[in-house]
C-alpha cells in the first residue's frame, strides 16, 4: 500500500534538492539541442535506475537497530544539508552531442549523462536515507522518481524561465532547511 504522506514528503525534499543540481542544468542543455521527448525518455530511465538502487540500499539499512538507524539517517541528512549549502552553483556537466537526432542516440545520450552524473549524488543518498527512515520502499521510490522526473521536465522544457523567476540560492536554502529539520528530528528520535 502506498502512503501518500510519505510519497509527498519524499517528493518535496528530493524535488527541492535536485533543482539546483547539475543534472537539471544538463537536462536544460540537452533540451535546447534535441527533441525534448527523446531527452526526457533517456533521463527518466536513468533516474529510475538510480532510485531503485537507492531504495534497495535504504531497505538494507532498516535491518539496523532503530536507535542506530535514526542516528545514522540524522547525521546523513545534516551532512546533505551542509553539502547543499557549501557546494558551488557553477558546476555544469559537459554534454556530448550525438552525431544524429535519432530517438536511440538522443535518449541514450540523456540516459548515459544522467546515469554517470547522478551516481552517488546527494539525491540518491537522500533517497536511500528516506527509504531507511520510513521503511516504505514503494512510497519513497515513487515520490523520488516523480520528483526527479518533474525536475527533469522543468529543466528540459522550461528551466531558463524558472531560474529567472526563482533564485537558485533560495531553492538551495529551502532544501537545506528541510534536510536539517529531518536530520534534527531523526537525531531526536535516536536519543529519545
Amino acid at each position: 500500500m502506498i502512503s501518500i504522506s510519505v510519497m509527498a514528503l519524499v517528493f518535496g525534499v528530493v524535488f527541492l534538492a535536485e533543482l539546483p543540481d547539475k543534472t537539471a542544468l544538463a537536462g536544460l542543455v540537452l533540451g535546447t539541442r534535441y527533441r525534448a521527448s527523446y531527452v526526457f525518455v533517456g533521463v527518466a530511465a536513468a533516474f529510475v535506475v538510480h532510485v531503485v538502487l537507492a531504495v534497495a540500499a535504504g531497505s538494507v539499512l532498516t535491518l539496523l537497530p532503530q536507535q542506530l538507524l535514526h542516528a545514522l539517517t540524522g547525521v546523513l541528512f545534516l551532512g546533505g544539508a551542509a553539502m547543499l549549502l557549501l557546494k558551488g552553483g557553477d558546476d555544469e556537466e559537459e554534454v556530448r552531442e550525438p552525431k544524429d537526432q535519432s530517438f536511440w542516440k538522443v535518449s541514450g545520450a540523456g540516459f548515459m549523462l544522467i546515469l554517470v552524473a547522478e551516481f552517488g549524488d546527494l539525491t540518491q543518498i537522500m533517497t536511500a536515507n528516506l527509504a531507511a527512515r520510513y521503511d516504505d520502499p514503494l512510497s519513497v521510490g515513487l515520490g523520488a522518481v516523480l520528483a526527479l522526473w518533474a525536475v527533469a521536465g522543468l529543466g528540459i522544457v522550461g528551466g531558463k524561465a524558472l531560474m529567472k523567476r526563482v533564485p537558485l540560492s533560495l531553492i538551495t536554502k529551502i532544501a537545506a532547511l528541510l534536510m536539517t529539520g529531518l536530520g534534527v528530528w531523526s537525531l531526536y528520535e535516536a536519543i529519545a
